[in-house]
């Protein structure tokens, strides 16, 4: 039995709700590097993660790449796309670190979506934030080289509320897990970021990343346009 008073990001869901997710609800945790949600799991069940970050991605063994999809960490949801179709995802999952998520019966999620509106208003919105993130991946794939798609990637993550500027998700994160969200190798990530170390725009201090200067990212992005 669980003792949550509220559940992020559905503020403003009733008591009634609560005490469903409690009596329903569990905690399970997944270590750093280890195998998270798979396709067979997320049939059965739904996640809110609470700590931590996972990485959704795909992988090809013919050629051993692999592209991250995105990543997820507190407050995101997985896996939105079975909940609403009943399909199997087939991706794959990985803690980056030490990672806690809430488990929920996928059918009691999908029966509250009808139920209650605090969980359908940000149920959708959640969604909908997803599908453009893949949609937005696919396009730089497409269109933008891979200093423009790190540069992106980075304007994305900055955290404007920290003093360092630190890189929210990005945070920690070894450059082949960034080279893995912009479809290229570690080498070619470690040649652009040590390209913006010397413009001044970033600064790098062993796998920690903070941007000295948004405004000059920004327009070295759009002059890229």
């Amino acid at each position: 039995m669980l003792h949550l008073k509220k559940l992020e990001p559905f503020d403003g869901i009733d008591e009634g709700l609560i005490e469903e997710i409690n009596s329903l609800g569990r905690i399970v945790e997944y270590g750093k590097g280890a195998p998270a949600m798979d396709p067979d799991d997320t049939m059965k069940h739904f996640y809110i993660l609470l700590e931590g970050r996972i990485k959704v991605y795909r992988y090809n063994p013919d050629n051993n790449r692999e592209q991250t999809l995105y990543l997820l960490g507190p407050r995101d949801m997985f896996d939105v796309l079975t909940v609403l179709d009943g399909h199997r995802h087939e991706v794959m999952t990985e803690a980056i670190d030490d990672t806690k998520a809430l488990q929920l019966p996928i059918e009691k999620v999908r029966e509250w979506i009808d139920r209650y509106p605090a969980f359908n208003r940000a149920f959708f919105p959640y969604m909908a934030r997803q599908m453009r993130q893949v949609e937005e991946l696919a396009s730089d794939l497409s269109l933008y080289d891979t200093s423009t798609r790190l540069m992106k990637l980075l304007l994305k993550n900055i955290d404007l509320g920290s003093p360092s500027k630190h890189l929210g998700l990005l945070h920690n994160l070894p450059h082949e897990e960034i080279a893995s969200m912009i479809g290229t190798v570690r080498h070619v990530v470690n040649r652009h970021l040590q390209q913006l170390k010397k413009e001044g725009i970033l600064n790098i201090e062993r796998k920690k990343l903070a941007v000295n200067n948004v405004k000059k990212l920004l327009e070295k992005v759009e002059s890229e346009y």
